[in-house]
């Protein structure tokens, strides 16, 4: 299976296949709106800008999974990541990351990263970089900032 070949459901619930994102360069990142390393949204909107206009997307996907820290609906989380950071970036709806009922999405990128730690999501803010073939090039921990991976994306672009 392909990254191409995954469904996720947009922030309508309304499936999509991340094939919308082909030839892109993507970093997908699990967020939470109560979280201390929230204020990343900040940063990972700064990427965004700089770099939106050479093919490269943020792809969010609030996780409730982690100490309840993205409660709320999708529309409460939207409001409250426009209004407090700016973003702009494409969100979805609200997965869950490890377990019986995790996302295939967060299935493929574990099973092609693993990271230090194993294969298991830790905490939000995890950071997956995926080059223009859909490649899962790098795993980012949670207190990895946007900023610090500023260069690992200038690479792919």
């Amino acid at each position: 299976m392909s990254l191409y070949e995954i469904t996720v459901n947009n922030r309508d619930d309304e499936p999509v296949t991340l094939r919308d994102y082909q030839g892109k360069v993507l970093l997908i990142v699990n967020t939470a709106t109560g979280c201390g390393f929230t204020p990343q949204y900040a940063g990972l909107q700064k990427l965004y800008d700089q770099f939106h206009d050479q093919g490269f997307e943020v792809l969010d996907f609030p996780c409730n999974q982690f100490a309840g820290q993205a409660e709320g609906s999708i529309e409460e989380i939207q409001q409250f990541c426009t209004l407090n950071y700016g973003t702009t970036f494409p969100r979805f709806a609200k997965l869950d990351v490890n377990g019986e009922d995790e996302s295939p999405l967060f299935t493929f990128l574990k099973k092609e990263k693993g990271g230090l730690l194993g294969s298991a999501i830790k905490w939000n803010f995890t950071k997956f970089l995926i080059d223009r073939q859909g490649n899962v090039v790098k795993r980012f921990a949670p207190m990895e900032t946007p900023e610090s991976i500023q260069a690992d994306i200038e690479k792919l672009l």
